[in-house]
C-alpha cells in the first residue's frame, strides 16, 4: 500500500470549513475533489485553502493531516507562508516613504555600511531583485548551515559582502539576501523590530493574525513533512531560528492571507500609489522588463493579471494569487515541500471559478541534460558518484536519502522520457533546470542546480507531478 493510498481518505474527512455558505454545495464538492486529488498523487499530507470571489472571503477549509500531533484539522492554524512574506517587506518600506524616513531611491549605504555595492544599489532594487547580491538559500533542501541558528547580520556577514553577482539593475536575480538586507534598514528607519512594524501598520489594522515563523513550531502548529523522491512522506526537522527573517518569516492561516489580498482588491489599509507601484513591474537597464513588481510577480496567467507569489519553507510551499480586476483570490497552504501541490490547486482553483482561455505555455543544456540523467539512473539503482555533486548536495544525500530513491523510483524501471522544461536560468550562483520524467502511469520533475564553474550539481530533487 502506498502513501498515497494511506492518505486520501483523511482528505475529506477530516476538512473543516469555515465561511462556505457563499458556495452552492456543488462548487464545494468541486473544491473538496481539487485538493483532496491532488494532495492524493503528490503525497501532501494537508492543504488550508481560502477563496476569495467579489472581493470577500467565501471558503477557508483544511484539509488532511497537519501534524503527527494534532488530531483534528482546523483552517485556523498558521503555516509557514516564507516567501510570501516579502511583499509585506516591501509594503513596510512603502509606508516609511509615506512617512517621509527614507527614498526607495536611497543607497543601501546610507542605512546599512559594508554591504557590497552599497553605495550603488537603490532599496528599491532590493525589492525587485535586481539588487545583484548573492541569494543566500536557493536550494530547495535545508543546507548544512541551517541547522545552527543565524541572525540577519549572519546572513549579511557570509552573503552581502560577496562581490556582487552583477551590476545593480542589469540583471534579474531572485535574491533572499537582498530582503534581509531591507528588513534590516525597515527596523532602523521604524525603530522597531520589522515584526512588530508590520503589526501596527498592516496585521493590526486587517485583523489579521501573523506570528513569528520560528515560533509557529511545536505540537499546537502545523508540521512540515518531505520525502525523497517517491519515497515515506517523512516530518522534516525545522531550520534554525533566524534563517527566514525579512525573506519570509510570517506564518498565518489561509483566512488571514486572503485578507489582505482583499485590501490589495480593494486599494485599501495602504495608499493607492503604494499599491500601483508594488505591482509595477521593473526594468533592467537595457529595457527588458522582469515581470517583478516590488515583492510580487505580475503575470500573465491565461489571459489574466495576476499578482503572484509563492513560498518554501522547511517542510512547506504556499502560494498566493489575486486577481484584482477579477476581485478574486486564491490562497492554497501546503506542509510539504517534496511537490507542487500548491500551485497545482491554486491553477485548478482559478480555472473553475475564473474559467480560463487555453493555456499558452510560454550552451551546454545536452550536457547538463546528460549529467542529470545519469545521476537519476545512479539514484534507481541506489548508487552514487558523489564527485558529481557539490559540498551541499553530498550533505543532503544522506544514507535514508539514497535509499529512499532506490526504494521508489528503482521498482518504476527506464522512464518513457526525460525532458528538459526550458532552459537554464541563474540563481544564487547557480544554473537552474527543470526536467520533465514520464512513465506509463505517471510523471515525476526534476529540479536542479548546476555550479556554472565547476559543472557540479548542487541540487537534485525529484517529485510528483500531480499530472
Amino acid at each position: 500500500m502506498t502513501p498515497r493510498h494511506l492518505l486520501a481518505l483523511p482528505f475529506v474527512l477530516l476538512a473543516t470549513p469555515v465561511l462556505a455558505q457563499d458556495l452552492t454545495p456543488a462548487e464545494t464538492a468541486q473544491v473538496d475533489a481539487i485538493v483532496s486529488d491532488a494532495l492524493a498523487k503528490t503525497g501532501v499530507p494537508s492543504a488550508s485553502i481560502a477563496i476569495v470571489r467579489d472581493g470577500k472571503i467565501v471558503l477557508a477549509k483544511a484539509y488532511g493531516k497537519q501534524s503527527e500531533t494534532l488530531k483534528d484539522t482546523s483552517a485556523d492554524r498558521p503555516y509557514q507562508i516564507a516567501s510570501i512574506s516579502k511583499q509585506f517587506t516591501a509594503a513596510a518600506l512603502l509606508l516609511l516613504e509615506d512617512e517621509g524616513k527614507l527614498s526607495l531611491d536611497d543607497t543601501v549605504s546610507k542605512w546599512l555600511p559594508g554591504i557590497s555595492g552599497g553605495d550603488k544599489i537603490k532599496l528599491r532594487q532590493l525589492l525587485s531583485h535586481t539588487s545583484g547580491l548573492q541569494d543566500y538559500w536557493p536550494q530547495d533542501y535545508s543546507f548544512a548551515a541551517m541547522a545552527k541558528a543565524t541572525t540577519p547580520q549572519g546572513i549579511v556577514d557570509r552573503w552581502a559582502k560577496k562581490p556582487l553577482d552583477f551590476e545593480p539593475g542589469a540583471q534579474w536575480q531572485y535574491s533572499n539576501t537582498a530582503y534581509v538586507v531591507a528588513g534590516m534598514i525597515v527596523e532602523k528607519a521604524a525603530g522597531k523590530p520589522l515584526l512588530a512594524y508590520l503589526q501596527e501598520k498592516i496585521f493590526k489594522p486587517l485583523g489579521m493574525k501573523a506570528i513569528d515563523q520560528d515560533k509557529a513550531i511545536g505540537p499546537a502548529f502545523p508540521q512540515g513533512y518531505g520525502r525523497y523522491a517517491l519515497g515515506p512522506v517523512r516530518p522534516e526537522k525545522p531550520s534554525a531560528p533566524g534563517w527566514l527573517y525579512a525573506a519570509g518569516e510570517l506564518s498565518m492561516s489561509a483566512a488571514d492571507l486572503a485578507k489582505w489580498d482583499i485590501a490589495r482588491i480593494n486599494r485599501s489599509l495602504l495608499p493607492g500609489d503604494d499599491w500601483e507601484a508594488q505591482e509595477t513591474t521593473v526594468k533592467l537597464t537595457d529595457g527588458t522588463d522582469t515581470r517583478y513588481g516590488l515583492g510580487v510577480f505580475v503575470r500573465n496567467i491565461n489571459g489574466r493579471v495576476g499578482i503572484e507569489h509563492s513560498g518554501e519553507a522547511v517542510g512547506f510551499i504556499s502560494e498566493n494569487v489575486v486577481y484584482p480586476k477579477d476581485k478574486a483570490a486564491f490562497v492554497v497552504l501546503t506542509n510539504s515541500w517534496s511537490a507542487g501541490a500548491a500551485s497545482q490547486i491554486a491553477g485548478k482553483l482559478a480555472a473553475t471559478f475564473l474559467p480560463p482561455p487555453a493555456k499558452t505555455a510560454s550552451g551546454d543544456e545536452a550536457q547538463a541534460a546528460t549529467k542529470a540523467r545519469v545521476v537519476f539512473d545512479q539514484l534507481r539503482g541506489g548508487t552514487l558518484d558523489r564527485l558529481l555533486l557539490t559540498e551541499d548536495a553530498n550533505y543532503y544525500f544522506t544514507p535514508t536519502a539514497i535509499a529512499d530513491y532506490r526504494a521508489s523510483l528503482g521498482p518504476l524501471g527506464d522512464p518513457q522520457s526525460f525532458t528538459p522544461r526550458g532552459g537554464g536560468t541563474l540563481r544564487g550562483g547557480f544554473v537552474i533546470r527543470g526536467y520533465v520524467i514520464k512513465y506509463a502511469d505517471r510523471t515525476l520533475n526534476l529540479s536542479t542546480f548546476f555550479d556554472p564553474a565547476t559543472g557540479k550539481i548542487e541540487q537534485f530533487l525529484v517529485t510528483p507531478s500531480g499530472q
